[in-house]
């Protein structure tokens, strides 16, 4: 079964590429606000900062290293968080759009997507009359018609260029139970090696529901794959975040919050910054008698490299 700890890892996806800057005023976008938001996510107890960009003028989502090198230095200096640069980018971006962060600055972890799918907030889209930016309705509305690709070749290739050529472990984000499946197979085949820091993400249109037992059922699958080989964490999206991750806790898993999986910090109610979830979840954890892991507790129990091996 998931190797468990008394210290729960926090991971924190600051502002990811699916929200638009419509849904909410405290979305982070520019440089200086991702590099704000994160520290303070950092402050608050996250371990794992889990990090896209964004074109600073109208919001939308960048894979520009330029615009990463703007928030990557100061989060760095500024606290001693496991920055953790996506692969997965956006759905309109290219395979060599979306590793152009991670290769040019090798960090410590990277997310990895484990399979194609369809990933959709489309609904979205009917209940919102004004937008800010001219960008935001037809790229909601597009993903009722777009398939994230992350081919066995697009996975092999992350696998061997940034795991193999640049130090880089990984956050396996497992939005169904055949992404389980196809990280076993790439176990098999030996480009991946324990300990698997493995996320099982629940609530996305086109992933597993974000039904407790499904948590379960996840949980279960890893085990028989994987044994004692990983370490388990959970993401709910939207609405469901607080209540499946509390559930997911008392089943021993890590947790991972953020504005990039949902933007309300309770029924109603608008979460004004990243930190304010990771203060949430922290509270319910502690009360719940768990210990919340530092930066360095990740790192020995995830087998990173260490801050001083990344390139920026």
């Amino acid at each position: 079964m998931a190797k468990t700890a008394d210290k729960v890892i926090i991971t924190c996806a600051v502002t990811g590429a699916i929200h638009t800057p419509t849904m909410s005023e405290h979305l982070p976008l520019t440089p200086a606000q991702i590099a704000e938001q994160a520290i303070a996510a950092a402050e608050a107890g996250a371990a794992i900062l889990h990090l896209h960009a964004r074109d600073p003028v109208d919001g939308r989502p960048s894979a520009d290293p330029a615009v990463f090198a703007q928030f990557l230095e100061p989060i760095k200096a500024a606290t001693d968080a496991v920055i953790n640069i996506t692969t997965g980018g956006s759905t309109k971006m290219t395979l060599a759009e979306r590793l152009a962060p991670p290769l040019r600055f090798k960090p410590e972890m990277a997310s990895l997507n484990m399979g194609s799918m369809n990933f959709s907030i489309h609904p979205v889209a009917e209940k919102i009359k004004h937008w800010k930016h001219d960008w935001e309705r037809p790229y909601v509305e597009g993903t009722e018609d777009i398939i994230f690709r992350n081919t066995f070749r697009d996975i092999r290739h992350i696998l061997k260029d940034l795991g193999e050529g640049c130090g880089t472990r990984f956050e396996f984000e497992c939005y169904d139970v055949g992404h389980l499946y196809n990280l076993a197979h790439f176990v098999d085949a030996g480009l991946v090696r324990p300990p698997f820091f493995i996320q099982t993400i629940f609530g996305i249109l086109g992933g597993i529901g974000p039904d407790p037992a499904n948590v379960t059922f996840m949980r279960e699958t890893a085990n028989r794959l994987f044994g004692n080989d990983y370490h388990w964490s959970v993401l709910g999206a939207g609405r469901h975040q607080m209540p499946l991750l509390t559930h997911a806790a008392l089943q021993g898993a890590n947790v991972r919050v953020g504005l990039e999986d949902s933007l309300y910090l309770g029924r109603g109610q608008m979460a004004t910054s990243n930190a304010a979830q990771v203060l949430k979840i922290r509270r319910i954890l502690e009360e719940l008698g768990y210990e919340v892991a530092t930066p360095e507790d990740a790192r020995q129990r995830l087998a990173l490299k260490g801050i001083a091996h990344v390139a920026f």
